[in-house]
């Protein structure tokens, strides 16, 4: 064992006793000798534990623990303290730029128990107010944390995004060096808008293949390099590989439709429409005697059938939605007020109405509401409804779904909003059968108007808690509660996969951005792609109905609640 190793193990041991508040004196020991052990000029292992224990800033205590490191592999007293320390915390004590002080902060304080969980509240903006940290800090360990998801070789869509459409962009104008008029085209799963990618296809058309690939050194933005199979790969500054295809001109849509569709897809369209070259992807499907099928939708399941039988789903546009539901501002973990929240969605997103939906009294991590400021909120919402008439404020709550499924209101409480959105946020770790059973009662709360992000998901950090998506949407079907799509880049939760046995159970749909700033409204962006992606029509999504008829929907529901 390298005196690295073991300088690390030390190292370790002393911040997970600072993290349990441990004896300082003790703690600054471990963590001197793993300095110590570090810069050693000759190596421990092979040494005697008498030998080990003569050396400078070790002592009988920290000589034993390195003994039995070099001997069983592990420490005892490590191994006790890591049993106490969930997995995620002592993950966190990796990220540069916070120590234990502030990683007990983070676990103890905010319940964060894992950096996917840390990254989210990151972008919750709910580090600033805790102690010892501020925006700065807060920025710094989003940026750690993105450059560790980075190097997982996964990126999320919407972190891939911007990386994708500048590189079309330079690449559209290198190609006016090429003669020909040139083809240029994104593929794959980014062009199926997958929620996780793992790398970008792109694909060029040229008179003279030959052209491309000896002018491409010339591009500067990145450098790629020739493959056996004839392609060019490169790597982004970011970490995002890149994948170059160069074909001829004539064969480009064909090739085009290949590197775009899901393996099944692929094979079903050309089966009917053959291997001849094509002036367009329209002309594909055509000769298959099949409707055009988005991109988004080409994944091998019934898009192909429902092709045939010309009963594709229009799908939804960002330019469908009316308005913004599933929103939090100052009055709880947010960034801009309220009003700045509403009149941004007014004025910029020219939408017709706005739900707030701050954290309810149980999120004290997030500052949720008690009753008392709950009434405070609602007068300031009266207050703006007048002053931004006909533009129009609901009032909404993000309700914490309790252990045993119940609201954390009261009735009284929960009949003075125009709609509720019910979601965990604790205890995520419960089995299927208990979670699924936490889930329906809180779908059978006749007060809930939408089930937020239903699994809890976090996507390249946490994996949201099991439940019987069937059981739980069947419920929502029976209660008419509406499932929110959470437009968060990090969740897109309730996973598109499930989108279209949601929609032919009659559930509607939400594209909700959970924003807690005003920037946060364009995560919708993600959400209708995810919407897209499983074939959600705009006549089934809920914040894609004008004013008159979402309210007409909240006040029926609301009539229909029988008093106890």
């Amino acid at each position: 064992m390298e005196n690295k190793t073991i300088a690390r193990n030390l190292r370790l041991l002393s911040q997970l006793m600072e993290l349990h508040n441990e004896n300082p004196f003790k703690i600054k020991s471990v963590a001197n000798a793993g300095l110590k052990v570090d810069k050693l000029p000759f190596a421990i292992q092979g040494k005697t534990l008498e030998e080990i224990a003569q050396i400078d800033g070790l002592g009988k205590s920290i000589s034993a623990k390195v003994w039995e490191l070099l001997e069983t592999g592990t420490m005892t007293d490590l191994q006790e303290i890591l049993e106490r320390t969930p997995e995620g915390i002592v993950e966190m004590l990796g990220i540069k730029g916070i120590g234990p002080k502030k990683i007990l902060v983070i676990w103890k304080d905010l319940g964060i128990e894992n950096i996917g969980e840390l990254y989210y509240a990151c972008n919750e903006n709910r580090l600033i107010e805790a102690k010892g940290f501020g925006l700065k800090t807060q920025e710094e360990i989003k940026k750690i944390i993105e450059f560790r998801m980075a190097g997982l070789g996964k990126f999320l869509y919407a972190h891939a995004e911007s990386t994708v459409n500048k590189l079309y962009a330079d690449l559209a104008v290198w190609l006016n060096k090429i003669s020909g008029e040139p083809l240029l085209g994104i593929a794959g799963e980014y062009r199926r808008c997958m929620e996780i990618v793992e790398y970008v296809p792109f694909l060029i058309g040229a008179t003279t293949p030959e052209e491309v690939q000896e002018k491409i050194s010339t591009f500067e933005d990145l450098t790629f390099e020739e493959q056996a199979d004839g392609t060019f790969h490169a790597t982004t500054p970011s970490g995002l590989k890149i994948q170059l295809h160069i074909c001829p001109k004539d064969a480009f849509y064909l090739q085009w439709f290949e590197l775009t569709g899901n393996e099944q897809h692929v094979k079903e369209v050309l089966t009917l429409a053959g291997n001849a070259p094509f002036e367009s992807e329209e002309a594909i499907y055509k000769a298959a005697g099949l409707a055009f099928v988005a991109p988004e939708i080409r994944e091998g399941l019934n898009e192909v059938q429902l092709a045939k039988e010309n009963k594709l789903p229009n799908l939804i546009t960002y330019e469908d939605l009316k308005g913004s539901l599933h929103n939090h501002s100052t009055w709880s973990d947010g960034v801009h007020t309220l009003e700045q929240m509403a009149t941004y969605c007014k004025d910029n997103l020219k939408m017709e109405y706005f739900g707030i939906c701050d954290h309810s009294k149980s999120a004290f991590y997030a500052n949720g509401l008690n009753e008392q400021r709950l009434y405070a909120q609602h007068l300031e919402i009266d207050a703006l409804n007048a002053k931004l008439a006909p533009f129009k404020i609901f009032k909404g709550i993000e309700s914490d779904i309790l252990n045993d499924g119940s609201l954390d209101y009261s009735d009284d409480i929960l009949k003075t909003f125009d709609f509720v959105v019910a979601s965990v946020h604790s205890n995520l770790r419960m089995d299927e059968e208990k979670a699924t059973a936490r889930l329906i009662k809180a779908i059978e709360n006749p007060y809930t108007t939408i089930l937020g992000h239903p699994t809890g998901r976090l996507l390249l950090s946490r994996k949201g808690y099991p439940i019987d998506y069937v059981k739980i949407i069947d419920a929502c079907a029976a209660n008419k509660v509406v499932i929110e799509i959470n437009a968060n880049p990090l969740r897109l939760d309730l996973d598109w996969r499930w989108h279209r046995y949601a929609l032919e159970k009659g559930v509607l749909l939400s594209v909700n951005p959970d924003a807690h700033r005003m920037e946060g409204f364009y995560d919708m962006h993600y959400g209708v792609l995810m919407g897209r992606k499983g074939g959600l029509e705009a006549k089934q999504c809920l914040n894609a109905m004008t004013l008159a008829e979402i309210s007409s929907l909240f006040e029926d529901r609301k009539s229909n609640i029988s008093p106890l």
